[in-house]
């Protein structure tokens, strides 16, 4: 009797503690950004926070900038898990100082990063084109669809980050000048068509793309130096990622480092528990990341079936972000 007692008090125990880090956590709203790695990790996080903490998570479709300036001005989503620095960096640092968000991961993917990119074969055609000044030099070699005259460059959709960035990059080099047009590729599928458009016909192609990405992978795309060095942060933060008329003379220069952060707010700091120590353990290397990705393109797989593929695949590496218990528990869920 006395075994069975200390057993219901021990099991009461842990009752109490799980329905008290439960209560803790509560209902969760979570960026679901719109990328394939970022609504992978944020289905990958939604499932073990809600299986493995007992969390309620509310996903929320966002954006890099959309999503910054929902969190920054009401609180909401609570968590963003890949948020690209580079385009908020001053408002999140303002944002930071001021306690309104927190980082708490610097980093959730290795192998990472943003820039200019050719194809593989056009480089191996033109080994002469071995910087971005190089190829700028020769707008003929990547003709325009509208306008053959012209060499095109293609950038990024309206209200990415990084539209603003390759406008302004765009207005430092001069490109119009030198006989370049700058294509807003209208959306995530128009940049991707364009490149796998490009890479299927063996056509030049000559944009903006980042990695780890299935795309970058699966065409084996070369990224380019941009030839010149970074020409400083406060011609970077200051003006290559601002609106074009608060950056009136953006200087030449190579692409800041990328830096992607996870981030929460105030509110979700003070009550995560167990499920911030989480999203601050979860790193996801790159050729595991970019395996993920094409996986998801290859199935046509959205975030959350990823999710569970990457859950059933990669037990070895997300069973080292969380405890025994909350492990046991996700796997028992799957």
């Amino acid at each position: 009797m006395k075994k069975l007692l200390l057993g219901l008090a021990a099991s009461a125990a842990i009752f109490s503690m799980s329905s008290t880090a439960q209560a803790e956590c509560g209902t969760v709203s979570m960026a679901d950004m719109n990328w394939p790695s970022a609504t992978l990790m944020a289905n990958v996080d939604a499932f073990i926070m809600e299986k493995g903490y007992g969390c309620k998570i509310e996903l929320i479709a966002g954006a890099t900038t959309t999503t910054f300036a929902s969190m920054n001005e009401k609180g909401q989503p609570e968590v963003a898990g890949e948020l690209w620095v580079n385009a908020v960096r001053e408002p999140l640092a303002k944002a930071v100082d001021e306690g309104r968000l927190h980082s708490v991961l610097n980093g959730p993917i290795t192998e990472l990063g943003e820039g200019w990119w050719i194809p593989s074969y056009t480089a191996e055609k033109h080994p002469e084109l071995k910087t971005v000044l190089d190829i700028l030099a020769h707008p003929e070699l990547f003709p325009a669809k509208e306008d053959p005259s012209k060499g095109e460059f293609i950038g990024c959709p309206a209200g990415w980050g990084c539209q603003l960035s390759n406008i302004n990059l765009f207005r430092a080099f001069e490109m119009e000048k030198k006989g370049w047009v700058l294509v807003d590729p209208g959306s995530q599928a128009g940049l991707d068509g364009s490149l796998i458009k490009a890479n299927d016909r063996k056509k030049p192609w000559f944009g903006y793309y980042w990695a780890p990405t299935a795309i970058i992978g699966k065409y084996k795309m070369k990224l380019i130096p941009f030839g010149v060095p970074f020409a400083g942060k406060e011609n970077w933060d200051g003006c290559i990622v601002k609106a074009e008329q608060e950056c009136n003379d953006p200087k030449p220069s190579a692409w800041t480092n990328s830096e992607v952060h996870t981030v929460v707010t105030e509110s979700f700091k003070k009550r995560g528990g167990e499920a911030l120590d989480y999203l601050s353990k979860r790193i996801y290397p790159g050729p595991i990341m970019n395996e993920m990705l094409v996986y998801m393109e290859a199935e046509q797989a959205q975030g959350g079936d990823a999710a569970i593929e990457f859950l059933k695949k990669h037990e070895g590496l997300w069973t080292q972000w969380v405890s025994p218990e909350v492990a046991a528990k996700v796997k028992a869920a799957l």
